[in-house]
């Protein structure tokens, strides 16, 4: 199987697995940015990709900026469909209170994660299963 991509921008980088076997492909930034704190920016990767028919792509926020500098997703995870053609862009949020973040050209600021995808046909039925869980939701599991 193979991810076509296309670089849009002279910075744009490759997405790259950090190690063989890992997941996700690191998304790195073609462009700067500045988060003050509780700011959220568009940020482009400078890519386009042909995500296979059959796949979807996530985009993931990356536990390093999280755990570090509070630097979350808006949307996460982003979905892209296999038809979408557009550059990949990132929508990061700072969460810090106090601190601003600022982002480089080549920052590694998402992850992308390649998952099967399931599209059912759909049908409307006058009632559901019975399950052993039925309708507990949130929290219904205990602490």
């Amino acid at each position: 199987m193979i991810l076509a991509y296309t670089r849009l921008h002279a910075d744009a980088r490759a997405p790259a697995r950090a190690h063989p076997g890992d997941a996700g492909y690191d998304l790195h930034s073609a462009e700067a940015a500045a988060l003050g704190p509780g700011e959220r920016a568009s940020v482009g990767t400078g890519l386009a990709l042909a995500v296979p028919e059959g796949l979807a792509g996530l985009v993931l926020p990356r536990s390093g900026l999280a755990m570090r500098h509070g630097v979350a997703l808006v949307n996460a995870p982003g979905l892209i469909d296999s038809g979408y053609r557009g550059e990949l862009r990132v929508l990061l949020l700072n969460t810090d209170r106090r601190e601003s973040f600022e982002v480089e050209i080549g920052d590694r600021i998402a992850q992308l994660l390649l998952v099967a995808l399931a599209a059912p046909e759909l049908r409307e039925v006058p009632s559901l299963e019975e399950t052993a869980r039925g309708l507990g939701g949130f929290g219904s599991t205990g602490r």
